[in-house]
């Protein structure tokens, strides 16, 4: 295997060469490689020790934030390229930091450190690729394994379980069946870690999943938000749904865009139906008010797991509307454009959309409204129609001049604006101010 490097990264290579000291390319870089993809970022590892690899680029500036674990960061072109010291470390006690790092001289016992085999092979420009864990045949037959122990793998660093979900998702790899046991029976210690490295690896994660993946790592998502927990296998006892909730929830999902907010509202979206199942004298599941109470709960995980307020603002906001079903009529839209606005309205759309799709009952005729309503919303736009109170033709000063006061003037412009949205009047400036009370 050949592997070509950036310039840059190769001259860091051959400056810590030139000084007496291995280097290799190592991980992502070398996985992605392999896998005919063009490798985005380039990580070093060296025999040489931080103070050796500091001296070895006295002349250049240098990043120096993870000297303690021996990563030295130097700056060049392409940014900074990282280069650690062989090292071996300790046992994890917190599931994510070693209790002491070692460094050493072999490469081999470098790579044994890392998580998965895929991920722990190395290229050197002039001695080749380094893979003493097999993990160029594992790429090739598809195959995630972790190195040696997989449980004490996970322990060392619980975020691998969720990642290991993620290198599956995104090269197409089939769990290794060790690993996968290993994955679920240690999956509780996800709770070890901090909440924002674990939503920081969801997000990533999300976005790459469809249907089957949602399905497969089920048992790791409920683990990283326990309120998924009790809707897998969950029987609605609806005669509007063919699928248990969690599988409905994994359609609807994987159904939406690629969206940050959309994935986390569509996963998130029915989570207020198990506390909200009730069933009536036939038999058949209710789920009354679950919208709203699955918004407040979205935004208590949401909360807990330190989203963006942005993100789950909006995400929230989709949640306790998505029942509010959208109408192909131009009234009820300009209302909702008003109330919403048309970012929120189009997202809104998308999730019920995928939520009505999703049903697994094969109504198609469910599905008609979609079209006419984002038709419908483009001639709104082209109308530049009147959908907030600045776009009224008069302002308050025109109602003062006609002596309203106080409340009353907002009173009078939302009722103007009202009726401009409801077709009743034009938007013009002396059909609003002539309109009697």
């Amino acid at each position: 295997m050949t592997m070509e490097l950036p310039r840059e990264v190769l001259a860091c290579i051959n400056a810590l060469e030139a000084a007496g000291f291995a280097a290799w390319a190592v991980g992502g870089c070398v996985r992605d490689a392999c896998l005919g993809l063009e490798p985005q970022d380039f990580d070093l590892c060296t025999a040489a020790l931080p103070e050796q690899t500091q001296a070895v680029f006295s002349d250049r500036t240098l990043v120096l934030a993870g000297v303690k674990h021996g990563t030295v960061g130097v700056v060049t072109d392409r940014g900074v390229v990282e280069i650690t010291t062989f090292r071996r470390e300790g046992a994890y006690l917190d599931s994510r930091h070693p209790a002491w790092v070692d460094f050493v001289p072999d490469l081999k016992q470098d790579l044994a450190r890392r998580d998965f085999t895929v991920n722990a092979m190395a290229y050197s420009p002039t001695r080749g690729l380094a893979d003493p864990f097999g993990g160029r045949e594992d790429l090739k037959g598809r195959i995630l394994r972790a190195v040696g122990d997989p449980e004490t793998r996970f322990r060392e660093d619980a975020l691998r379980i969720l990642r290991g979900a993620r290198f599956a998702v995104r090269y197409g790899l089939d769990v290794e069946r060790d690993t996968e046991r290993a994955m679920v029976s240690s999956a509780q210690l996800l709770d070890r870690l901090a909440r924002e490295r674990v939503f920081d690896e969801l997000c990533k994660l999300l976005p790459l999943m469809e249907t089957r993946d949602l399905l497969r790592f089920a048992p790791l998502l409920a683990a990283a938000i326990p309120e998924l927990a009790p809707m897998i296998g969950f029987d609605q006892h609806s005669p509007h749904h063919a699928y248990d909730l969690y599988t409905h929830v994994a359609h609807v999902t994987a159904a939406v865009p690629r969206d940050l907010v959309l994935r986390w509202a569509a996963l998130l979206h029915d989570i207020g139906k198990v506390p909200a199942f009730t069933r009536d004298e036939n038999g058949r599941g209710h789920f009354y008010g679950h919208a709203g109470l699955g918004a407040d709960m979205a935004e208590a995980v949401l909360l807990r797991l330190k989203a963006p307020t942005a993100l789950r603002t909006q995400a929230v906001t989709l949640i306790r509307q998505h029942m509010t079903r959208l109408e192909p009529d131009k009234r009820v839209l300009r209302r909702w454009l008003s109330r919403l606005g048309e970012h929120t309205v189009r997202q809104l759309l998308e999730l019920q959309q995928a939520d009505m799709g999703s049903k697994g009952t094969g109504n198609a005729a469910e599905m008609e409204q979609f079209p006419q309503i984002r038709a419908l919303l483009q001639e709104i736009r082209e109308e530049n129609a009147c959908l907030t109170l600045k776009d009224l033709a008069v302002n308050g000063n025109d109602l003062m001049q006609q002596g309203y006061e106080g409340r009353a003037i907002g009173q009078r412009l939302n009722r103007l604006l009202e009726l401009v949205m409801d077709e009743t009047l034009p938007n013009e400036r002396d059909a609003l101010l002539n309109y009697p009370d």
